[in-house]
């Protein structure tokens, strides 16, 4: 009896050793990640930006990195060649928080030396602080410890994914490294669309102190500042993504206006004075941002105005130097303001809107 549980044990393990071998083979292979190479026999598909960018920039070799959240995710790689000659990558983590994007930096070191990283620095992200970072990041694919890559050999998930990969090759549906994750396509860009899907909050009767964001924003900017200390042989061209006039309305509304803007403040005066960055501000763009045909929501904007925000900053236009910063921001303060955000909402929109709802917007009368 013991010999013949002993035979039985011995042969259930070895079975669950070869389909652990089975699973890990087939992830390795097939590699839906791109965690260890491009594929040369199939297309790869796109499915999870976190997961995946650990892959691209350890073996996608490029002189220009383009890195930032969802707000660079309709700008193609092609277009940064386009701008900046040269060999490109794009690479972009919805909604990412700063520790994300520093382990995609320290990766990106440790497998290449690009000659530029361009990153898009959001307003959003650069005043908030980690305390809602979830863990969606797969630390595994980021750190230099080699045995965590059993945890993406024998993962249920990846293994779908693999076969997922297969089954969409053979039904053609493989995308090209240019078009991934890019939602460009299937989205409505134009005024209308812009106002429709923002909601205009109430006029906030409590203001937030000037330095309310100033810790969140001091220890966002000690990650990118150790970037450029530790690769000063890079050249960091820095931008604040352009939301659309929409949201400086927004900031006003909720009482948040100058916090935001003591925080591009210490933005540019703390990042500017580095000899290997070029600090530009598409987001201080008043044609760029009033132009709501340019956007689908209160921020995010067309991949043709990332492409013209791209060509912008090539030619060095809405540069912000050391000596610029504090007239740059002064001046801005004073365009918002004073701007008449309710001319924006106009008889045209409301005309559209009444064409397929019974009444106007819940805060029209506003």
């Amino acid at each position: 009896m013991d010999k013949t549980y002993q035979r039985w044990a011995l042969g259930f393990l070895a079975l669950l050793l070869a389909a652990l071998a089975l699973c890990a083979g087939i992830v390795y292979i097939v590699d839906p990640c791109l965690y260890y190479r491009m594929p040369e026999k199939w297309k790869p598909s796109f499915f999870s930006e976190r997961y995946q960018a650990a892959g691209l920039v350890k073996n996608v070799e490029a002189d220009t990195v383009l890195l930032g959240s969802s707000m660079v995710a309709n700008i193609r790689a092609s277009w940064v060649e386009e701008s900046f000659g040269g060999s490109a990558l794009r690479v972009t983590v919805p909604d990412g928080y700063f520790s994300e994007f520093d382990q995609i930096v320290n990766l990106l070191f440790r497998s290449q030396s690009p000659k530029r990283l361009i990153f898009a620095l959001d307003l959003n992200i650069l005043i908030r602080d980690e305390s809602g970072l979830t863990n969606a990041m797969p630390d595994y694919l980021y750190d230099e410890n080699p045995i965590n890559d059993l945890r993406y050999l024998l993962n249920k998930d990846t293994l779908y994914y693999s076969f997922y990969v297969m089954l969409a090759n053979h039904q053609g549906w493989g995308q090209d490294l240019d078009d991934g994750f890019i939602w460009n396509d299937g989205t409505v860009w134009e005024r209308y669309e812009a106002l429709r899907n923002y909601s205009r909050s109430p006029q906030s009767e409590e203001f937030l102190p000037e330095d309310a964001y100033s810790e969140a924003t001091t220890s966002n900017l000690k990650v990118i500042k150790s970037w450029l200390e530790a690769h000063k042989d890079t050249e960091f061209d820095i931008y604040l993504s352009p939301y659309s006039i929409l949201a400086w309305d927004r900031y006003t509304r909720q009482g948040d206006l100058e916090a935001r803007l003591k925080a591009l403040s210490q933005a540019c005066t703390e990042l500017t004075p580095y000899s290997n960055v070029k600090f530009y501000a598409p987001l201080l763009d008043e044609t760029l941002i009033t132009n709501l045909d340019n956007y689908c929501d209160y921020v995010h904007h067309s991949g043709e105005a990332g492409r013209q925000v791209l060509q912008a900053i090539a030619n060095e236009e809405n540069r912000i130097t050391p000596e610029t910063a504090e007239e740059t921001i002064k001046t801005w303060q004073t365009y918002v303001k004073t701007y008449n955000y309710d001319s924006i909402w106009d008889q045209p929109f409301l005309d559209r809107w009444l064409s397929t709802h019974e009444s106007p917007p819940d805060w029209w009368e506003w």
